[in-house]
């Protein structure tokens, strides 16, 4: 079986473009490819993104764990971990490593549900 070869007839829309023209085309479509990944990566994230984002933020590997998990009980993930270890610290005033070793510990949760739940 032999693919029949339609290329002439498929490039006849893009035949009168100049180089330039050609070039901004494929880079418009080029945008609409990738904007919906962006959008996806914007709403979403992975237990997997979360920890790595702990890590940079100073927490050990054994750390960013339970802490990820803990915003997975409680339906916060989609707020990012961090996030939510960094607003515990402003609210309670303390350091961001003190703020999410005492979640680690079980603390400041029912705060970050009301938080990032209660519409604030």
């Amino acid at each position: 079986m032999k693919r029949q070869d339609d290329f002439q007839t498929r490039r006849k829309h893009l035949e009168n473009l100049t180089d330039e023209e050609l070039y901004n085309r494929f880079w418009e479509l080029a945008e609409k490819i990738v904007d919906p990944l962006l959008e996806l990566a914007k709403k979403h994230t992975t237990p997997s993104i979360e920890r790595s984002v702990l890590l940079r933020m100073g927490f050990s590997s054994l750390e960013a764990k339970p802490l990820v998990e803990g915003a997975i009980d409680r339906g916060l993930i989609g707020k990012g971990v961090g996030h939510i270890v960094y607003r515990i610290s402003k609210e309670k005033n303390i350091p961001l490593r003190q703020a999410g070793l005492e979640m680690i510990e079980g603390k400041h949760w029912d705060d970050a549900v009301r938080i990032f739940k209660g519409g604030e």
